[in-house]
Order: C-alpha cells, then structure tokens, then sequence
C-alpha cells in the first residue's frame, strides 16, 4: 500500500459495477493535504470491476455479498460492522445499486456522499438519460449529494451539466455526463476532507456561504 502522511482522510467506498467514478477518486488522492486515505473498497458484487482497479492501487476489497442475507436490514447490519471496524470519516457511494434502509442511512448522517447522473431534483432513480431526452431537455447533468432515506433526495453539494444534443442516444449523453462525475466528485470529497462542507436547515454551505453551490459548473462538450 501506498504510504500516507499522518494527515489523512479515511475514507471506505462502496460499488457494485465498473467504479470509474472510483477511479476518479483514486487517481486524485494524493492530489492535496490531507490526503484521501482510501481504507478499503467493498462491493456487493464478487465480480465487480471495482474491486479491479482497488487490488491495482493496493487499496484492500472487501466482499459483502447481499444475495448471502436473509434481507436487506442484514445485509446492511452486515455492511456496518465492515465500514465501522474501518473507522472513516466518510463513507462514499460509487455506483452502489443497493437502497440502503433507513438505520443504516442515519448511522452515516452528514458524512456518506454519492453521486447521481441527472440534475437532481430531477430524474431521480434510473433511466436519467433516456428520461431527460424522452422530455425533451436541453440540458442534463450530475449531481454529489449527501445520503438520506430518500432515494437522491439527499442535500446537494454540486451539480455539473452538460448540453441534451440534437442527435443524443442515452449512451452518448451518459458518457458525456460521465466525464463532468469524475471531476465534481473528487471535488466535493476533497471539500468534505477540508472540513469546508456543513448543512444548514437542508441546504449545503461550503465556506459557510450557500451561494457558490447555487452556481451550476457549465461545460460545453
């Protein structure tokens, strides 16, 4: 494993599939103090590419595989007892397809990050892409929010957004979207890491101020 300073945000992140999004966040770790100190990577898929790339950064994955529980409050008891024997500041959600219960969503309040392809409040759930074109927006984007029991209905910490094209399929704009998630995401994680980020009466300030997460990050490509 890679050595770290004794400044360090520990961090654990979940995924089910590819984890690009994980990668990202890799590949940014070292990037400023303290560093993101990725404890270990678990997935609910043995066979998620996920897994993958954590063996290649030396970072350890662990396996906690939902279909060995008798129910979903199991498995997430299961998942706790993982994540907490880890002690991370924050937990982060990297295209983990599993809806957490409300117990352990609470556990974590105020310090689990995941990120959503649309703008929310719009399009929560799956299908964003072909729900934005089939609406006939003429933007989309994505979205790093805190967790709540309400499936992305979390507090937003920022939004990216990129232009619906005359001749978008769902695959073209979610790879468009997909390149703007590997920049906001390491950026909210790093500003949790600075202890820049809180939440008043709903909303999230960085700095203390609510303004600048109103400013949506504009790309044209």
């Amino acid at each position: 494993m890679s050595v770290l300073s004794e400044q360090t945000c520990p961090v654990v992140v979940l995924v089910s599939g590819s984890g690009s999004n994980l990668q990202a966040i890799i590949d940014s770790r070292f990037d400023a103090e303290p560093a993101i100190d990725i404890r270990a990577v678990i997935s609910n898929v043995p066979d998620a590419y996920g897994l993958q790339r954590a063996a290649r950064a030396g970072i350890p994955g662990i396996v906690v595989d939902h279909r060995g529980y008798a129910d979903r409050a199991a498995f997430d008891a299961a998942l706790m007892e993982q994540i907490d024997a880890l002690s991370p500041r924050l937990v982060i959600l990297a295209g983990f397809m599993r809806i957490l219960t409300e117990d352990f969503v609470n556990h974590y309040a105020g310090r689990m990050l995941n990120i959503h392809p649309s703008l929310l409040p719009r399009y929560p759930g799956l299908h964003t892409h072909a729900r934005a074109i089939e609406s006939g927006d003429r933007e989309a984007g994505a979205t790093v929010h805190f967790v709540t029991a309400e499936v992305d209905g979390g507090p937003i910490i920022i939004q990216a957004r990129v232009p619906v094209l005359a001749d978008d399929t769902p695959d073209t704009l979610a790879a468009r979207v997909l390149k703007q998630e590997h920049i906001i995401y390491p950026r909210a994680v790093r500003w949790f890491a600075d202890n820049r980020l809180t939440i008043d009466d709903g909303k999230v300030l960085l700095d203390g101020e609510r303004s600048p997460l109103q400013e949506l990050i504009s790309h044209e490509h």
